[in-house]
């Protein structure tokens, strides 16, 4: 297996990286010409601990399309774990394929060979494209590695405690808006009911909320369904957003709310599992010129973080559950600051992430002997 890559740097969009600014700590180019693996993992920061992330397995029309999102992911993954109060750092890594196609044993211990190279830097675990049963063959080749299946006494589908997290930040979303933690008869669109989004619809029922939702795949649809008849289910996401709703979820990919779609929500609320929702940063004032209050994806959807995270010292779900239930606390102050302070949920989720990177990661600078 080929360690180093040795091709000229330029080929390597090492160049990119530098010229973006980014504020990254490290951009990892791996590659395996005989399992096929190509790979990036990117290390935002470790100044709160090791920068822990997934791995996505998507197929990138190209490596810069690759790189920006894995660049995106990787400050995102920082600034959660830093609001969500763990002593982690931020990093992500995507391998560029068709995981239908391209995934084998040896890609993924290929790859793992490259997460172990780095020495506890960054730890994995699963993400879009990958399963923990395949962070057990990365774990073949690496200590670094959570996320695991229970089989391997790991914690299992991480997309149990990411949907009910993101109920806890609804929860303090309509305390915030509308006087009291409750979601009975409030009407919630979600969009993509895949792991997370199917699960957060049974949360929604039983919280007594009239559920609306839409996915482009008819089985993920269906599935819900068959457990929740009597959620309504309309043709596509752009229907979906112009429905009237009390809170939207957008639990699909990322980039969904943008200078088109945002003047289409008939929401109070935006509330959803997806990570990066907000295609620029500027969005978020046009979500708060029109009242609608936005709990930053990253505070609302950190329970899956901090599920794999608890697999780190020995996984235990009570546990795991009673900490991901600390999101509602961190939402609540989130929304409570800002509006005292004038600003956007985002930008008051952001100074707090800042705040403790800079406050806990200075700490480092003292000298401990042994």
């Amino acid at each position: 297996m080929a360690e180093v890559m040795t091709v000229p740097l330029p080929d390597l969009g090492a160049e990119r990286v530098f010229d973006r600014r980014s504020g990254h700590e490290q951009v990892v180019f791996c590659q395996d010409e005989s399992s096929g693996l190509r790979a990036i993992i990117a290390i935002y920061s470790t100044a709160l601990g090791p920068a822990l992330g997934g791995t996505r397995f998507y197929p990138y029309p190209n490596e810069d399309a690759a790189l920006t999102d894995v660049l995106r992911l990787s400050r995102a993954m920082a600034y959660k774990s830093a609001a969500a109060g763990l002593d982690l750092g931020g990093g992500k890594a995507v391998i560029i394929g068709d995981p239908a196609r391209l995934k084998s044993e040896s890609l993924l211990r290929a790859y793992g060979r490259f997460v172990e190279s780095l020495g506890g830097r960054y730890v994995t675990a699963c993400d879009i494209g990958t399963t923990a049963e395949d962070m057990d063959l990365v774990a073949r080749e690496s200590r670094h590695v959570t996320g695991r299946s229970r089989a391997t006494g790991g914690a299992g589908d991480s997309s149990e405690l990411t949907s009910y997290g993101v109920l806890q930040a609804m929860l303090a979303a309509a305390e915030h808006a509308w006087g009291e933690p409750n979601l009975a008869g409030r009407r919630v669109g979600v969009e993509g009911v895949g792991k997370v989004g199917g699960r957060l619809v049974g949360h929604l029922v039983e919280a007594g909320a009239s559920v609306v939702l839409s996915d482009p795949n008819p089985v993920a649809v269906n599935a819900v369904l068959a457990r929740y008849p009597q959620v309504e289910v309309v043709a596509d996401e752009h229907v979906l957003r112009r429905e009237d709703m009390d809170v939207y979820a957008p639990c699909a990919l990322g980039g969904c709310l943008d200078e088109t779609t945002v003047p289409e929500l008939r929401a109070g609320i935006v509330c959803g599992g997806a990570n990066n929702q907000l295609a620029a940063d500027r969005v978020q004032k046009l979500l708060s010129d029109r009242g609608i209050l936005y709990v930053p994806d990253y505070v609302a959807n950190a329970g899956g973080l901090i599920q794999v995270a608890d697999e780190i010292g020995g996984f235990q779900f009570d546990r795991a559950k009673a900490r991901v239930a600390g999101i509602f606390d961190t939402t609540r102050a989130i929304l409570s600051g800002a509006a005292a302070e004038g600003g956007t949920p985002a930008a008051a989720a952001d100074r707090l992430a800042e705040r403790r990177m800079s406050e806990i990661g200075a700490l480092r600078l003292i000298h401990l002997t042994s």
